[in-house]
């Protein structure tokens, strides 16, 4: 109900005139009547809104200690029980590729490079889960470590389990891409720590453009695995760490790895 289009007082005070027992040409009895639902309708909305704005908001559950987790995901590491999932997973993932590599054209995989390819635990626990993105990375294995200054130093190891797989992919004659969440301008030294892990001969390597940002990493590697397609390559396996990795599809499979350790969305 609109109460706008009824007169009411003026906002300078002054008296308006009507002819008697008509206003805008309708009955001033009408006018009353009108002028009372409109009042109660804007008193009911006024309730609701005071009603809703004092109930109270939904109980959330206490999340686990960030302490507690924290030791839980060292425990993971520290056991092997992280390795032999993530052995687990390359297995089903090489079983494929070894499977499907000589019924399509042109096969390819991809695969992601932090925690897929090669391992960044050094910075990891060094940091204790924290992610510091700036600043020297000197004091290994004390923290804090700067992520862009260690990966830049190229030290990064591979996961055995990947290279082995990496190393089967060629030999079946499928061709291998890297597809990362790192940044151009740190192409010579990730290229330079694939080949020194024993990553060579791949097929391409793709980066972020510098300065570039998405709300998810799939917002970016999406794109990325349909212009490997568009180059008449067939994707059987898509293999990372993160389900941002994985999703948006562009591969017959996709393979996630464990990694408690960190999230990228």
């Amino acid at each position: 109900m609109n109460c706008a289009a009824y007169p009411s007082r003026s906002s300078d005070h002054k008296r308006q005139s009507f002819p008697l027992g008509r206003v805008d040409g309708q009955p001033q009895v009408k006018i009353r009547q009108r002028r009372v639902r409109c009042m109660i309708s804007l008193t009911l909305v006024s309730s609701i809104l005071s009603f809703a704005a004092g109930m109270p908001r939904a109980a959330v559950a206490a999340p686990a200690n960030v302490g507690d987790v924290a030791a839980a995901a060292m425990a993971y590491h520290d056991s092997g029980s992280y390795d032999r999932d993530f052995r687990s997973v390359i297995q089903e993932a090489s079983e494929w590729v070894r499977l499907r590599a000589g019924h399509v054209s042109k096969p390819a995989i991809v695969l992601d490079i932090d925690e897929t390819s090669l391992s960044n635990w050094p910075e990891i626990a060094a940091n204790h889960f924290a992610y510091f993105r700036e600043g020297p990375c000197d004091a290994l294995p004390e923290g804090p470590c700067g992520v862009d200054t260690w990966e830049k130093t190229a030290q990064a190891k591979a996961f055995a389990g990947t290279l082995s797989l990496y190393a089967q992919a060629r030999q079946h004659g499928v061709a291998v891409f890297f597809v990362t969440g790192r940044y151009e301008n740190e192409r010579e030294a990730t290229a330079l720590n694939l080949e020194t892990a024993g990553y060579r001969d791949w097929a391409g390597l793709v980066l972020r453009e510098d300065g570039s940002h998405t709300a998810s990493a799939a917002d970016y590697k999406t794109p990325a695995r349909a212009r490997i397609e568009q180059d008449g390559y067939r994707i059987i396996a898509n293999i990372g760490d993160q389900p941002s990795d994985l999703a948006g599809g562009h591969a017959e499979r996709g393979f996630l790895l464990p990694n408690p350790f960190y999230r990228v969305p």
